[in-house]
């Protein structure tokens, strides 16, 4: 054996036994007052395509999205290559026009959900002028797909869409303090520019604060994500996961519901608790009481997926995207767990 599959069989040695210690201590998902009203998913870069996703393929649970460097639900058709180019470079463009129609007739199948659902859904597409990773063009396409969504749909007519793509950052999540890494796409790929990101995040999907955002005073506990695999399957993910609970929720009042999906090696065993706790959601949970899902993947070999991302090309089967995807069903599992009620 030579040394390459050495050091390919370590990591993923390591990998393995890291996810199985973590586990050890993760406990089941705590039983919420989840407001069905008020729950919404947000990502970064491959998470916010997991988040249009989510948003398509459930819009009765998911109405509304944050994509912060996404493109549109469905871009990659299932192709690396495709999601390597166009859908990360903008070489060629995605063709917006092919995706609405390919969204419309799997909703009409019944493989992503009914579009009726997002009668009044919240989109907010934030996306850096400077990121040299996902193209601006690529986030803008997602954009316009909504807005021809929105248009073309009868009954969408106050679906909000908010495009906020002018501000000076690279790939990264921007957090409030000031630094220099604002321009640089490193791990954790929170880059201090000056712009609360989360804040504006809550605010589009939630409204306007009541007071301003503290330190967080809740609890970020550990939960066990295999706890909850589909019918047992593998969703690729790791074993165990975060969920932030603001004072509110752990006592017992009613509660929102914020999905946040890490971008590609920005999952925990790659940055650690950065994501989960720097990224200044958790802070603005307390203010709005919502509390906040921190789903996390795996990096492997087989699937082909080393940086950990969410699948948005099709590395966990053809149906990623719909209904019958491995990791879309393990998340309706999840948010169930935590007490949105199971008829919606």
């Amino acid at each position: 054996m030579n040394s390459r599959w050495l050091n390919r069989l370590l990591l993923l040695t390591l990998l393995g036994s890291g996810s199985a210690c973590a586990a050890d201590t993760a406990g089941r998902l705590p039983h919420l007052a989840i407001d069905p009203g008020r729950v919404a998913v947000v990502g970064l870069s491959s998470g916010a395509y997991m988040a249009g996703q989510a948003q398509l393929a459930y819009p009765d649970l998911f109405p509304d999205a944050t994509l912060v460097a996404g493109g549109p639900y469905g871009c990659a058709e299932g192709q690396l290559a495709v999601a390597l180019s166009t859908c990360m470079k903008g070489t060629p463009a995605p063709d917006v026009a092919k995706l609405v129609a390919s969204a419309r007739q799997q909703s009409a199948g019944g493989r992503i959900g009914p579009l009726k659902d997002l009668a009044g859904a919240h989109v907010y597409l934030l996306h850096g002028r400077d990121d040299a990773l996902v193209a601006p063009a690529v986030a803008e396409a997602a954009a316009r797909f909504y807005e021809q969504l929105r248009d073309d749909t009868p009954g969408l007519d106050n679906m909000q869409v908010h495009e906020d793509g002018l501000r000076a950052f690279a790939h990264n999540l921007p957090v409030a303090g000031s630094g220099d890494d604002c321009d640089k796409s490193v791990a954790p790929y929170l880059g201090h520019c000056g712009f609360d990101a989360a804040g504006e995040i809550f605010t589009q999907m939630f409204g306007k604060p009541a007071h301003a955002a503290t330190a967080a005073r809740g609890e970020l506990r550990t939960f066990d994500q295999d706890a909850l695999r589909p019918e047992g399957a593998d969703a690729f993910l790791a074993s165990t996961g975060y969920v932030y609970l603001p004072p509110a929720c752990i006592a017992g009042k009613p509660c929102g519901l914020m999905v946040a999906f890490h971008g590609c090696k920005q999952d925990a065993d790659a940055v650690g608790k950065a994501f989960v706790e720097d990224a200044g959601f958790n802070r603005w949970a307390d203010v709005y009481d919502v509390a906040v899902l921190y789903p996390q993947t795996r990096a492997s070999f087989a699937p082909l997926n080393p940086q950990a991302c969410w699948d948005w090309w099709g590395y966990s089967g053809a149906d990623y995207g719909t209904r019958q995807g491995v990791q879309l069903r393990w998340l309706v599992n999840a948010v169930h767990a935590l007490g949105l009620p199971a008829g919606h």
